[in-house]
């Protein structure tokens, strides 16, 4: 690339470590009124200064995520932008469990000013991904999941909580948790299947959820995208826990 281009949309969001489908053309954009660069298997973008930031990334300029996630507003769906958003807004943590805040790519704040710096293409959907993007899905599938709850009518969720018994003692972190009902909603991917010593962690961990009272939901992809059973499982655990929806 020429020394004032950088990475931009689907690219720029795989370069950066997220989850979204790459394109079929790589994505340099140039800020006006630079002219966007036309070369073969590269898809040319011209932004307005005001509405890109660019950082160095691996020694690659590229926007940042916040900027990333703006320019994909003509492009993704209403769901894939709320899942790339919570992506952005994540705080992750660490193989012990702790936060790690510096590693947080942008705020749900941070989404509101570049919606909020001006028209731009897909500024619509953006508008209405912005309110839907919450702080604690680690994954598409959590988001799938909390998306597909709210719209069946699940009452809301806690995300990435903390559990501990009744002496304080941290027994795990759960992606959903209804804590009026003692139920934790796990989104389990193939991983706690192959990896002998997550599988052997998680059985000592629901065990210790069991034993404080908690019932656990273990999900995979296939309740959440396969048959989407993932609502109705959860529902029915809460109703025997005691949860009274609205309309009934």
């Amino acid at each position: 690339m020429r020394p004032h281009a950088f990475l931009a949309g689907r690219t720029a969001a795989v370069h950066l470590g997220l989850s979204v489908g790459p394109g079929a053309l790589l994505e340099v954009g140039v800020l006006a009124p630079n002219r966007a660069p036309r070369a073969r298997g590269v898809r040319g973008v011209k932004v307005a200064p005001h509405l890109a930031n660019v950082i160095t990334h691996e020694e690659v300029r590229t926007t940042d995520a916040v900027s990333t996630w703006a320019m994909l507003g003509a492009e993704l769906t209403i769901r894939e932008l709320v899942s790339l958003g919570d992506q952005i807004v994540r705080i992750p943590r660490d193989r012990r469990g702790a936060l790690l805040p510096r590693q947080q790519l942008g705020t749900i704040d941070d989404l509101g000013n570049v919606v909020a710096a001006g028209r731009r293409r897909g500024i619509g959907r953006l508008q209405e991904a912005l309110p839907l993007v919450r702080v604690g899905s680690a994954s598409p599938l959590e988001t799938d999941f909390r998306l597909d709850a709210a719209a069946g009518g699940l009452p809301t969720p806690e995300l990435d909580v903390e559990i501990h018994d009744r002496n304080g003692t941290l027994l795990g972190i759960t992606e959903f948790v209804f804590s009026q009902f003692r139920t934790a909603v796990e989104i389990e991917g193939d991983h706690h299947r192959t990896d002998r010593t997550q599988w052997n962690r998680d059985i000592d961990k629901y065990a210790a959820y069991a034993a404080e009272g908690w019932e656990v939901v273990r999900l995979t992809s296939a309740h959440v995208r396969g048959n989407r059973s993932a609502v109705g499982i959860v529902r029915s655990v809460l109703l025997r826990r005691g949860w009274m929806p609205a309309h009934s």
